[in-house]
């Protein structure tokens, strides 16, 4: 957007802004316009926490665990669920309801290093993770909330 067209959207706001006041927020304007292949970029560049969680009950200490590339994404996205009732795990679903979200707690286990240098399958590392901390908590029946594996880790 030039100046001038800058300008006569803010006069046409009805801002009384003097010229000077006007160039200065032109550039400000200017100095935050990124490109979406720069923001695209950027969030690629990003850094994220990945690796292993549980959802805690915190009166009957049943566990849900999980995996994820972004350790902070998943807990919104689980939380989101379980508030709406669309969980996909139904006895997780049935307590959240009985008990409410007061009674739950959030915490990572495991979190897994990412490197720039190295082509590595992180998706594939976590899900590995996450099936040996299944394997070593056996979170079903009383205990959890995760179903069995019908192909257990050896």
């Amino acid at each position: 957007m030039q100046l001038n067209l800058f300008a006569e959207r803010c006069w046409s706001t009805g801002l009384k802004i003097v010229p000077d006041a006007i160039q200065r927020l032109y550039e400000l304007y200017k100095s935050n316009m990124r490109t979406k292949k720069e923001l695209k970029q950027e969030y690629e560049e990003m850094k994220f926490k990945m690796g292993v969680f549980q959802i805690r009950n915190m009166l009957n200490s049943k566990v849900f665990i999980g995996s994820s590339l972004d350790l902070k994404a998943i807990w919104h996205a689980q939380k989101l669920q379980l508030d709406m009732g669309m969980h996909q795990n139904n006895d997780l679903q049935k307590d959240w309801n009985l008990y409410g979200p007061e009674n739950f707690i959030y915490e990572i286990l495991e979190e897994i290093q990412g490197y720039d240098d190295k082509p590595i399958d992180y998706k594939k590392e976590i899900k590995a993770l996450e099936l040996l901390i299944i394997e070593e908590v056996k979170p079903f029946g009383i205990k959890g909330y995760n179903r069995e594996p019908k192909n257990p880790v050896l």
